[in-house]
């Protein structure tokens, strides 16, 4: 039996699941061992690729908040991984951030600057994702565009009124800054996951 059709009997399972599955270390007992050092291993992974798309940054005009690859990272990992690790994944992210490793958005780190309500934001919504992907909602196009607009959206409500305050501007002043001038980059990469992830589903053999 392939790994992919194993994974199917299992409900509830994510891509980190089917590509990595638990497998035993003897055949009448599981490797708690090997499974925590999987999780470990996909945490910090997760983390780590993180921090990279972030480095991929595009300044906007008048705004604090840069477009980076950061968040559709963040979506992507909560997706790909489930609830509990998609969080610890960005909790890690976002502590080892704060502690001064230069990996948020254009090198920054530490807490101070406005747009650190993302990250915030990015934590709760992998969060959320990862738990609607375990009930199907990365498998098929139209679940995949609800699952990446919820993320999202818990970003933005995280992240703009944090702005607002760090920047001591208006909630609208921070809507034109920190929200309206990503919505197209964000539908952008909307479209990407709804090719991406139900794709991967298949070319694994599980169907939603």
């Amino acid at each position: 039996m392939s790994t992919a059709s194993a994974a199917t009997v299992h409900p509830g399972t994510v891509l980190a699941d089917v590509i990595f599955p638990a497998r035993r270390a003897r055949p009448a007992a599981p490797s708690a061992r090997y499974t925590l050092a999987r999780d470990a291993a996909l945490v910090l992974g997760g983390a780590a690729l993180t921090g990279l798309a972030a480095q991929i940054s595009v300044p906007v005009p008048g705004s604090p908040v840069p477009v980076t690859g950061q968040t559709f990272a963040a979506l992507l990992v909560g997706t790909s991984l489930g609830a509990r690790r998609g969080f610890l994944s960005l909790a890690l992210y976002a502590l080892v951030g704060m502690a001064g490793v230069p990996w948020f958005a254009e090198g920054h780190s530490g807490a101070a600057m406005p747009s650190f309500g993302y990250v915030l934001g990015m934590l709760l919504a992998a969060t959320v994702v990862g738990a609607l992907a375990r009930r199907g909602g990365d498998r098929g196009v139209l679940r995949t565009a609800g699952t990446m607009a919820a993320g999202s959206a818990i970003i933005y409500a995280v992240g703009v009124p944090y702005l607002a305050l760090a920047a001591d501007i208006s909630l609208g002043q921070a809507v034109a800054a920190g929200l309206t001038p990503f919505l197209i980059g964000d539908a952008l990469k909307a479209a990407l996951a709804m090719g991406a992830l139900p794709a991967a589903w298949k070319l694994l053999g599980r169907r939603g």
